[in-house]
């Protein structure tokens, strides 16, 4: 109906049709897009809005529609395209370069892009207005993510210094903004500035005192102070904000495994599992039959309890072994939705998996260990997590051949595993290949330079090889590093990634 009345003669005596039927078609499709947004049916609406693009020569609001709903239904590079040619159009306005550089840092990780997008705002410099601060905050933010990517320590550094004085630019022009106060403090503690980085922290806390991002920065900041009650408290009350938010209760995890032991920490694993089933029900009611979030869940059974706190304070690891196995066999995904709906969806239930599998191999429980890693399996069978954890269990039970082969498969799934180098690197050593676990371990400490547990294994390894004053070296960089270094919220995620970490769930609203 939108469209069967639109004047597409771009006649002279029929311009005042054209552009009546235009304006009443652009009014159609604005309140289409209300209607379908709010229903969260993007591809629908994606569908429908290109059928617009017969009559949207040089009409912005068109084009930028189109562009907007591709980002929504997840067609990232496609709305980069369109996006583009809506600059075309509006030169002048930052609002369309920041959206673009948002979708490339974000969902396309395209950071040479993303810097152009970002500069292009920063090149109208006072025409931008209010936009400006953010167009520093984005090629900030690229900066700091090309730090992460660079394999040169030069290089790495180059770019962590860059990425700083541009937020700190960003700062400058937006004193009051919390969420560029919140990105000046991440790239101070990325730089292993804890204090200085806890007091931006402290100023955007002042202004929004309840943001889950701001509250879980300072648990790991309290983490790497070393201060792991404080930082417990802290994440404890942001779930009580936030009881859905999975990065909180990953973070919680990993504290509760440093303070109280494996056990309470299964608890909180198990209690994850539980809200991912009642977030999420296998539905054939949904969008194409996906996944639809429901509450309650209905279509799964309920999971078995394990151990409550009380069970779980008195240490009854044998309990929680036995009810998570249950539980196991009881959250089976349906093989005619595997992987429908968000990926994001599916890796979190793939590291609840991994991370309970860690913490039975800390207790030694094998068996269950090797259940959890079998569910994170069946989702992503050759994921690097999967198949760094299957080698971390092949060496618990002595297979180092096996464990030696699935770390390098690993490695070759992700090439910048730095935890993945470590490991391999000590099984080498391990098997007797001193000189080729000594070069995988400086590719390690060459890509992520704070990593100390790189820099404690680089030493062991020189040690061996008779070696004792670059080892001293070594040892004494590692017992520095690790001073300062926090708990990393999820498995086979390194500290130098962290800033990856969260931009999934940090909401920076260009």
């Amino acid at each position: 109906m939108a469209t069967r009345d639109v004047v597409l003669s771009r006649a002279p005596e029929q311009e005042e049709d054209r552009a009546v039927s235009l304006r009443n078609a652009a009014a159609i499709y604005d309140l289409l897009s209300i209607t379908l947004g709010r229903r969260g049916q993007y591809v629908m609406l994606s569908e429908c809005l290109e059928r617009a693009m017969k009559f949207a020569f040089e009409e912005f609001h068109l084009w930028y529609q189109v562009a907007l709903s591709m980002v929504a239904c997840g067609k990232s590079a496609y709305a980069v395209s369109l996006l583009r040619e809506c600059m075309k159009l509006r030169p002048s306005d930052p609002t369309v370069p920041l959206m673009a550089a948002k979708v490339c840092i974000g969902s396309l990780h395209w950071l040479e892009e993303a810097e152009r997008f970002a500069t292009t705002v920063i090149d109208l410099g006072e025409e931008a207005g209010e936009f400006l601060a953010k167009g520093y905050l984005a090629l900030g933010l690229t900066y700091s993510l090309q730090a992460t990517d660079a394999t040169l320590k030069s290089k790495q550094d180059e770019l962590h210094r860059k990425a700083l004085q541009t937020l700190e630019r960003a700062q400058q022009l937006a004193p009051g903004d919390p969420q560029v106060i919140l990105y000046v403090s991440l790239q101070l503690a990325l730089v292993r500035q804890i204090s200085s980085a806890m007091e931006q922290l402290q100023e955007a806390l002042k202004v929004c005192r309840d943001d889950a991002s701001a509250l879980h920065l300072l648990a790991l900041l309290f983490s790497a102070q070393k201060h792991y009650q404080h930082a417990l408290d802290v994440i404890n009350m942001a779930i009580t904000e936030y009881p859905e938010n999975f990065n909180l209760m990953f973070t919680k995890v990993k504290l509760e495994q440093v303070l109280k032991g494996p056990e309470e920490a299964l608890v909180t694993c198990r209690q994850m599992l539980r809200l991912w089933q009642t977030l999420y029900s296998f539905s054939q009611m949904g969008v194409q039959g996906g996944l639809v979030p429901v509450r309650p869940s209905a279509g799964l059974r309920p999971l078995s309890r394990l151990p409550s706190c009380s069970a779980g304070s008195r240490r009854a690891s044998s309990i929680a072994a036995s009810r998570l196995e249950e539980a196991m066999s009881e959250l089976t995904v349906p093989s005619s939705v595997l992987k429908q709906g968000p990926m994001q969806l599916w890796t979190t239930l793939e590291q609840i998996w991994l991370q309970a599998a860690e913490l039975f191999m800390e207790q030694r429980h094998l068996k269950e260990a090797g259940f959890c890693i079998q569910e994170a399996a069946g989702l992503f069978p050759t994921s690097h997590s999967v198949l760094y954890m299957r080698g971390r269990l092949a060496e618990m039970k002595g297979s180092l051949e096996e464990a030696k082969q699935l770390y390098k498969e690993a490695l070759t799934v992700n090439p910048d595993g730095v935890r993945i180098m470590h490991s391999l690197g000590l099984m080498l050593s391990r098997l007797g290949h001193k000189s080729l676990a000594q070069k995988v371990l400086r590719d390690a400490v060459e890509r992520q330079s704070t990593c100390h547990e790189a820099w404690q294994g680089l030493g062991e390894v020189l040690q061996a090889q008779g070696q004792s004053e670059a080892a001293v070296d070594c040892f004494l960089t590692a017992l520095e590093l690790e001073a300062s270094s926090p708990v990393i919220p999820r498995p086979g995620v390194g500290g130098g990634r962290l800033i990856r970490e969260f931009l999934f769930y940090l909401h920076f609203g260009f």
